[in-house]
């Protein structure tokens, strides 16, 4: 059974969300995986909303190692060196397979990545933009982008470049969207990126990508419980090991929406 270990700065309720949702999957048998431990780099007192979250992986009784990196004073680069080092003294024993960035706030340093396998999460599709979610979304009304994604991918030590792990895709055209591009279509890019986040097409875009996120972690977990996507150094595999450009979980996703209530 793949034992997972859980990284989480732990900083909203979604981080809450998300690890409530992959135990109840974990717990259905929909994922053949146990959580070994969740590490959060913050401390009790912090924050109110980091609070909620240790306050939570504690309620299900899941080991919780931490390291304040904020008392441990991260800005500095030796510093933060020096952090991670402290994290994998914390982490050796559990003996993970595998880690999930989910919510984590730090980049993990080279030695980290080197060390175990680590996925993340990306909210576009392979060989989309990089960036923030936000930076996505506003870089895909720029292109005019006629689909977009969401994937999970390697982390490495060169940031948001690890291969892709599994994607799914969906369409930025259709009834839902054409009449929120010709809204913008004939205006000057400075105008339309001075509407802000409050831009219908961005709020339509950054919705469609969100609905799709927790489902996609959820699928990846499964597929690679079950071997239908393996993880070998930097390269990605199917089940018959070769190599792959990842995993489509498309037509999974959408399922798993059609089927959620109302």
């Amino acid at each position: 059974m793949l034992r997972l270990g859980w990284l989480s700065t732990g900083r909203d309720e979604a981080a809450r969300d998300l690890l409530k949702t992959v135990l109840e999957a974990i717990g259905s048998g929909e994922v053949k995986a146990e959580l070994a431990f969740v590490f959060s780099n913050r401390e009790p007192g912090e924050a109110r909303e980091s609070d909620l979250f240790l306050g939570l992986v504690k309620g299900y009784k899941i080991p919780l190692p931490s390291l304040s990196s904020s008392s441990f004073g991260v800005s500095s680069s030796s510093r933060r060196l020096e952090y991670d080092k402290r994290v994998m003294g914390k982490l050796r024993r559990f003996k993970p397979d595998l880690l999930v960035l989910a919510g984590y706030m730090l980049i993990l340093g080279e030695e980290m990545c080197r060390l175990y396998p680590t996925i993340n999460l990306h909210p576009a599709a392979p060989g989309g933009p990089k960036g923030t979610w936000q930076e996505v979304i506003w870089q895909l009304i720029r292109a005019r982008a006629r689909a977009s994604g969401v994937m999970m991918h390697l982390v490495t030590p060169k940031l948001d470049e690890g291969p892709p792990l599994t994607f799914c895709t969906y369409s930025l055209r259709g009834d839902r969207f054409d009449p929120l591009w010709k809204e913008v279509e004939k205006q000057p890019w400075e105008e339309v990126r001075a509407r802000g986040e409050g831009l219908p097409l961005f709020q339509a875009i950054r919705e469609e990508g969100l609905k799709r996120e927790f489902p996609l972690i959820v699928a990846t977990l499964r597929a690679l419980g079950e071997g239908e996507v393996k993880i070998d150094g930097e390269r990605v595999l199917d089940r018959q090991s070769r190599a792959i450009s990842g995993y489509d979980l498309t037509a999974e996703i959408e399922k798993a929406l059609a089927m959620r209530p109302g």
